[in-house]
């Protein structure tokens, strides 16, 4: 399996997102992708996570881009905590890992004494050609989404 890097073209993955859809990181050609991983579906930083994206929504449509969240979560997890925090974009179901393999985010954590093997909060923007141009890594919550909207203008007045 090859892995995202920054500077090439994104495997082109089959993924399946919520509204029971199939895509393709191809089909987004065209308009810059913003993809991030969080480890699990209606918990309290991912639900801000999300909420923080959706807030700011009109700000990442004027740039064109797609939103993209991901995680190990079941379809039928992603669908109802889309429904449930009405979030404007679609969320990826990775149950294989393959999507969070691709891009590295599974990492060693340590949870309740334990250490486990789980999804390390990231980010990753992509450029309209479907180029891996800037990650987050280790993300916290709290003003990253103003970072990343900060870097997609960044990327799109670097475009023109």
């Amino acid at each position: 399996m090859s892995q995202a890097v920054i500077g090439k073209k994104v495997p082109d993955l089959q993924l399946t997102v919520t509204g029971d859809k199939v895509v393709r990181f191809k089909d987004f050609l065209g308009k810059p992708i913003v993809l991030y991983f969080y480890p699990k579906a209606s918990t309290p930083g991912c639900t801000q996570e999300g909420l923080d994206f959706t807030a700011a929504i009109a700000k990442f449509r004027r740039q064109s881009a797609i939103i993209l969240g991901a995680s190990r979560d079941s379809l039928k997890a992603q669908e109802n905590f889309k429904g449930k925090q009405g979030f404007p974009f679609d969320l990826i179901s990775d149950p294989d890992e393959t999507l969070c393999k691709t891009f590295d985010v599974i990492k060693l954590k340590n949870m309740y004494g334990k250490q486990v093997l789980g999804v390390e909060r990231s980010t990753f923007l992509i450029d309209s050609k479907g180029v891996l141009r800037q990650e987050w890594r280790k993300v916290k919550v709290k003003g990253h989404v103003d970072e990343v909207l900060e870097a997609l203008k960044s990327l799109n007045q670097s475009e023109k």
